[in-house]
């Protein structure tokens, strides 16, 4: 096992939430399979290295990267984080005083948010 892999308990928690290798038994190729891509992403996501730094060991890194992106945008990953988040609360694991939302405003400049540049000459610098 490989740093940041999951352990065989880890993936027996949130190997239920992932999709059938084999496609429900449905035409196509069947998928690689879903611990090993979880396990490169997680190596992505803790390194903070470029998709295309991927070790070998994981395969193709756009395999993974589009693994990444299909299981975010059907719901996959976010149904997993409630369920663990449920699993931990009913347990009592979850102190809730410690949660915090930082509703802090930081402003950014007019060209940051999309704002027409003037029009017109600017005036020239060091005349006011």
């Amino acid at each position: 096992m490989h740093r940041y892999e999951l352990t065989g308990a880890q993936w027996e928690v949130i190997a239920p939430f992932f999709p059938d290798c084999y496609h429900d038994n449905c035409a196509g190729h069947p998928w690689r399979t879903h611990r090993s891509m979880v396990n490169a992403i997680l190596w992505h996501l803790h390194t903070g290295a470029p998709w295309r730094d991927l070790p070998e060991r994981y395969g193709p890194w756009q395999t993974v990267y589009d693994r990444f992106n299909r299981w975010r945008q059907d719901g996959t990953w976010a149904t997993i984080l409630d369920a663990l988040l449920l699993r931990l609360d009913k347990r009592g694991l979850i102190d809730r005083d410690l949660w915090l939302v930082d509703a802090s405003v930081i402003r950014a400049a007019r060209a940051a948010a999309g704002a027409k540049k003037k029009s017109g000459r600017a005036a020239p610098a060091g005349r006011a």
